[in-house]
């Protein structure tokens, strides 16, 4: 068990540094990561109950990492692109190429009445809305 543990560790630490993209993406990841912070603490239960202290340090401190990247959030399916157009937003919000910046607020007030994730929407429209709405607002 204890062998697996380290084995596993060495593996992440090994695609960390490299910077290679992970083998498994969002929920793939977050149940892999789990388990293995999961052993990790086994492990390190196991190996402190016998007194191996600095192998117990060493597998706990595996078990947070494994544990605080199971945490992180998978990016949004709908979130927008960085290089959003002034058509695209203006598109997103259905207002005029000469709206005012009234308008533009009136447009995004009335969409996100609809869109917002508490009202039934999702996240990524709700994101695209407020980055049209920036984009524009930034044009202006």
């Amino acid at each position: 068990m204890l062998y697996l543990a380290l084995g596993g560790a060495v593996l992440a630490a090994y695609f960390w540094l490299i910077g290679k993209k992970p083998l498994l993406k969002g929920r793939d990841w977050r149940i892999a990561s789990g388990a293995a912070a999961l052993a990790a603490f086994t492990g390190a239960a196991f190996v402190g109950v016998r007194g191996e202290w600095p192998v117990t340090i060493a597998l706990v401190v595996v078990g947070l990492w494994f544990a605080s990247t199971a945490r992180r959030a998978a990016p949004q399916a709908g979130a927008p692109q960085s290089g959003m157009s002034l058509a695209e937003a203006r598109r997103i919000l259905g207002v005029e190429e000469g709206a005012t910046k009234a308008d533009i607020q009136a447009a995004y007030t009335r969409l996100m009445r609809l869109a917002h994730p508490d009202k039934g929407g999702t996240a990524g429209l709700a994101a695209q809305l407020n980055a049209a709405r920036e984009k524009l607002l930034s044009s202006k």
